[in-house]
């Protein structure tokens, strides 16, 4: 038995059923693309990482990281620092 548009939705009409059904549409793409921009990031952490360890320096650097912090904190709020701490994590490899 498949599912009609207004179940997998919750709406209550055929009109909002398709709005969700496309905006999530929209937003899977869009994960899509976030997923893919974390992973480009996660690459060029290891480069950065690379390249400071090589020289001697250790892997992680505190201070870039609070910019970092704060840079999402100021454009997100607080779910923005949770965010760049995930992010952090994802992108410092194994420590």
């Amino acid at each position: 038995m498949t599912a009609t548009a207004a179940e997998k939705t919750g709406a209550h009409t055929t009109e909002a059923a398709d709005v969700i059904t496309g905006a999530r549409e929209r937003i899977d793409a869009l994960d899509d693309r976030i997923i893919g921009l974390i992973q480009e990031r996660m690459a060029v952490s290891a480069v950065i990482q690379e390249a400071r360890i090589t020289s001697g320096g250790r892997r992680v650097n505190l201070s870039r990281e609070m910019e970092v912090l704060n840079h999402y904190s100021e454009a997100l709020g607080k779910p923005g620092t949770a965010l760049a701490m995930t992010l952090l994590e994802l992108c410092r490899g194994r420590i």
